[in-house]
């Protein structure tokens, strides 16, 4: 579908499945044409479809990918930088260095060039809004976690520097840091073993990706005078990384 020139538009990454998908709903329904991209574009297709919004292949970690993506976008209201992921639970001292540099390009430089790539189309909307999806890794440590919490806490430095520095500019930013979230995240970091990624969710209720795509939605509702700077969303039964009041 083309991108309608006089439409407020909303840019999601990572929207082929869980927090991204959901945030494309949601925005579709506060009245944005929502621009979804991702790398599996059957599935952004099919979404499209749904929302009645625009599908466009993107890989964050391509240079190129990402020139091409922002090329076809004249402006932008909202970008959602949700690509990321993590990828297993090994310790420092077993760490391997190509899940670390996977984490690295998807979570911190992806969303590095995402920013960048659609900066001045969100200046030209006069009143931009980027909101960057951490994580609750964010914010804290785990053991066996040091891949995937030092490539969330960089880009929440990246997005909380750029906030000091954009200072004055039409633009809001926003970090949603989610907690446990049951969608197919898991399942990635355990390489599609099901019965491991199940595991994470056992004996608690965990959020959903609507959970999180809400509060976007009321990120993106706020009138341009509102800052929302940082939201932590964890489930009740979550005190922190790996603390849950599991039953039984």
């Amino acid at each position: 579908m083309t991108i309608p020139a006089d439409a407020r538009i909303a840019v999601v990454t990572g929207a082929s499945s869980g927090i991204g998908a959901a945030t494309a709903r949601e925005l579709t329904r506060q009245g944005f044409h929502v621009v979804i991209g991702a790398r599996r574009t059957d599935r952004l297709a099919a979404l499209a479809d749904e929302i009645g919004g625009t599908a466009l292949p993107l890989d964050v970690t391509d240079d190129a990918s990402v020139e091409a993506f922002a090329s076809q976008i004249p402006r932008a209201d909202v970008l959602v930088n949700n690509a990321g992921g993590a990828k297993g639970l090994e310790t420092v001292l077993d760490a391997e260095l190509e899940k670390w540099r996977w984490m690295w390009e998807t979570n911190v430089l992806g969303t590095l060039r995402m920013t960048r790539a659609l900066m001045p189309a969100l200046l030209a909307s006069g009143n931009g809004l980027i909101v960057t999806v951490t994580s609750i890794a964010a914010l804290e440590i785990y053991p066996g976690g040091s891949g995937y919490t030092s490539a969330k806490h960089a880009p929440g430095v990246l997005h909380r520097t750029l906030r000091d520095e954009l200072l004055g500019q039409p633009i809001r930013l926003t970090e949603i840091a989610p907690g446990a979230v049951e969608t197919e995240f898991s399942l990635v970091r355990f390489d599609g073993d099901d019965a491991k990624a199940a595991k994470v969710y056992e004996g608690f209720q965990p959020l959903v990706a609507e959970d999180v795509a809400e509060v976007i939605g009321f990120v993106a509702s706020r009138p341009a005078h509102v800052n929302l700077d940082q939201v932590l969303i964890k489930p009740r039964a979550q005190a922190g990384p790996g603390k849950f009041a599991r039953e039984g």
